[in-house]
């Protein structure tokens, strides 16, 4: 195919990408959105379609500000393995090595017995989500009621230091290595992260993640010159709230999530959500998890580190994986998020090794 056609298609795809995304506002799914699609280094497709905000119709604005939630999971899970590199973790530590209040863990069975963890949780169960922990809108868990209770994710307001004291105190929800579930496993690397390092998450990661990879705006907080880039939060429900007894009509309500997630606490940070990242800053970030190096060529992870970053680290007998109902078939995990394994099994045309992960916003890579 020669220049000339390969552009030709890639404006062909890209229009076909934007009657989709325009389509998607005027049912009112969305309120504005962007995208971009790069191969080798080349961007093929980009657009926006919406507004940042449906009350006043204010136009999505140049690097946009999103609530990135979950996205926040692979940063930190990679700033993790760039620690490994340095030789001030190793994914066989033990978690309480650095947060002795997780030495003691009790493990809550489906029949309320209360028993001794095993074994004591370790770096690698935090990054694969094997560590026994939850959250409290995997309905169906039988601790996450108790999450509730005391506002884990709720509470954005409490440092982190004290989200893991409020965790600590509760129960596991199985023995540590042996089943994956979704959880605040991040949050507790985070923690440990700061622990291992005697610096706050914020000042470790614009070190060794955000200005390697010159990700300029991305962060737990914003300061007011740049609120105006934030894009508004709708949804239909409530993340945190009891599952509907039969599905929600999809519409466009404002949400107002500060106290989980604010933008103007400069103390705030969390390790499974909190960050603050523009479409660029997150495009670079994903150009790391493909070739190890940052924007200039220099090597952000190490060779065999970046080698190990997507294989597949979960059990045959743990998978699918699936966050509440939602079975992910094909899927296991790696070190940073979902990596595809068997495309066969999988609901919609994936290639062997596709790997990312989503926000609860609607965020995806």
């Amino acid at each position: 195919m020669q220049d000339g056609d390969r552009k030709g298609v890639n404006m062909q795809n890209n229009n076909r990408m934007q009657a989709v995304a325009d389509g998607y506002v005027a049912a009112g799914k969305f309120c504005g959105l962007e995208w971009q699609v790069e191969r080798a280094g080349e961007v093929l497709q980009a657009g926006r379609a919406g507004v940042a905000e449906i009350e006043t119709g204010r136009a999505i604005p140049d690097a946009a500000l999103y609530r990135i939630y979950s996205m926040t999971k692979p940063i930190v899970s990679v700033l993790a393995l760039r620690l490994v590199d340095q030789g001030v973790l190793r994914l066989s530590d033990p978690v309480a090595q650095f947060a002795p209040e997780f030495a003691r863990m009790k493990v809550l069975g489906t029949d309320g017995t209360l028993l001794p963890a095993r074994r004591l949780i370790t770096v690698e169960d935090l990054l694969t989500h094997r560590a026994g922990f939850s959250y409290e809108f995997i309905h169906g868990c039988h601790i996450s009621a108790y999450y509730r209770a005391v506002g884990i994710l709720a509470d954005g307001q409490r440092s982190l230091a004290d989200m893991m004291a409020a965790l600590a105190a509760l129960p596991l929800a199985h023995q540590p290595g042996t089943v994956w579930r979704y959880s605040v496993a991040t949050d507790v690397l985070a923690h440990v992260i700061q622990e291992a390092t005697g610096q706050d998450l914020a000042t470790v990661l614009m070190a060794e993640v955000f200005d390697p990879l010159q990700m300029r705006d991305t962060a737990f907080y914003l300061a007011e010159t740049d609120q105006s880039r934030l894009m508004a939060m709708y949804g239909p429900g409530d993340l945190l709230g009891l599952p509907p007894l039969s599905a929600l009509p999809h519409v466009l309500v404002r949400r107002d999530v500060n106290r989980m997630y604010p933008s103007d606490r400069p103390d705030f940070c969390r390790g499974g959500l909190g960050l603050y990242a523009t479409l660029a800053d997150y495009m670079r970030f994903g150009r790391l998890l493909l070739t190890g190096q940052g924007p200039d060529g220099d090597r952000i992870l190490a060779p065999k580190t970046h080698a190990l970053l997507q294989q597949n680290r979960i059990t045959a007998d743990q998978m699918p994986i699936s966050i509440g109902a939602a079975p992910m078939p094909g899927y296991g995990w790696g070190l940073t998020g979902q990596v595809m394994v068997d495309p066969a099994a999988a609901l919609a045309p994936i290639s062997q090794g596709e790997f990312g992960w989503a926000g609860a916003a609607s965020t995806f890579f």
